[in-house]
């Protein structure tokens, strides 16, 4: 196995003046389970491509192990690739995916059938190894899809959206064998994905990128309790972190015509002015006593375990209006409110984040 290093990674393509991936630096430790999470169009399936050789590398390098592997064939980086589309050979049955790469490289049959049988056991195959793709559901071409980057024994696996055209109850239990899978096989990997509820249940760590730039890696836990900007807390955590333009005032921190006191930890903070307050929808409850943030009822969500409420903010004159700002609500099942109903919203106790209004950075408490 492998580390995989990028140290000041870039690519930009001709006729565009932005950088697709600028100055990657970014670390995958030997047998670590790595996510790549970001928008459509932010460089996370370009990151990919340069690491498989399937991109030029404009600026800096990329290492496999020590060696780096800038300018090398895909074919001599020793990784195994899965595509969103699985790439399977309609002509050919599920062993002769499995064992077309180790045909091509020249090795025994008898060795070919050995790998493709143990990875087939692997991953439940066995029944369908005379099988075509096309006669195979979703979820089985995937696993056939994964059995081809096994057989292979690669120092590193590269997969690039794998789930995407599973439906919903096949993505989660797949995700789950994928990441059992990658632990148990102990192949340095790294996958590519824009969903962050894949992001973070799968990976050791996951790496946000925006616009072609890393903005922070780290475990899923502490992407959630602790993004380093505006832009990470709002893209991790689904339903979204709740964003509002608020001002820090004497008193508090102004949001809309509800002043809310300061946690604890900013009290030390210079300056009057405008700030980014960061709450999530579990960080809000319900205010009975009718002190705290008024709000509008849109839209309840029951999900049975619980359920959302998804609001707008009274403006200045105690009305909403189409750009009064929305905001998202965890409850109990039990509670009871319907479309129309004015509530009133109390931030628990040292749940708050503040981000810098202007840069989006996050401003530290002691």
């Amino acid at each position: 196995m492998a580390t995989v290093t990028f140290k000041e990674a870039s690519r930009i393509y001709p006729k565009t003046e932005r950088k697709a991936v600028d100055r990657l630096n970014l670390e995958i430790g030997d047998g670590e389970f790595v996510v790549l999470v970001g928008p459509s169009g932010c460089g996370k399936t370009t990151s990919l491509r340069m690491l498989a050789g399937l991109e030029p590398v404009d600026e800096g390098g990329i290492f496999i192990g020590d060696q780096n592997v800038v300018g090398l064939p895909p074919r001599s980086r020793d990784i195994a690739m899965v595509f969103q589309n699985y790439a399977l050979y309609p002509h050919m049955n599920v062993a002769e995916n499995m064992g077309f790469a180790l045909k091509m490289a020249k090795l025994e049959k008898s060795e070919i059938v050995t790998r493709v049988r143990e990875a087939a056991k692997i991953l439940d195959l066995e029944e369908y190894l005379e099988r075509k793709p096309g006669q195979l559901s979703g979820g089985q071409r995937q696993r056939v899809a994964m059995g081809r980057a096994i057989v292979r024994k690669p120092q590193v696996f590269l997969m690039d959206e794998p789930l995407s055209n599973l439906d919903a109850k096949l993505r989660v239990s797949t995700r789950t064998q994928i990441a059992e899978l990658q632990s148990r096989l102990g192949v340095t990997t790294l996958y590519v994905t824009h969903d962050q509820v894949e992001a973070m249940t799968m990976g050791d760590r996951v790496a946000v990128i925006k616009d072609g730039v890393l903005q922070q890696v780290d475990v899923p836990r502490a992407l959630y309790d602790a993004p380093i900007n505006s832009f990470v807390a709002g893209f991790i955590g689904s339903p979204a972190m709740n964003l509002l333009d608020a001002t820090i005032v004497e008193s508090g921190v102004q949001i809309g015509r509800t002043l809310v006191s300061l946690p604890q930890s900013f009290h030390q903070i210079a300056g009057i002015g405008p700030v980014t307050v960061g709450l999530r929808p579990e960080a809000l409850e319900l205010a009975s006593d009718g002190n705290g943030i008024s709000a509008i009822v849109k839209l309840v969500e029951e999900l049975g375990s619980e359920a959302y409420i998804y609001a707008q903010l009274d403006d200045l004159a105690g009305e909403t209006t189409v750009t009064t700002p929305e905001i998202v609500v965890r409850v109990a099942p039990t509670v009871v409110v319907k479309s129309g109903d004015r509530i009133t919203l109390r931030v628990k106790d040292d749940s708050m984040l503040l981000f810098d209004a202007e840069s989006g950075v996050r401003i530290k408490g002691r």
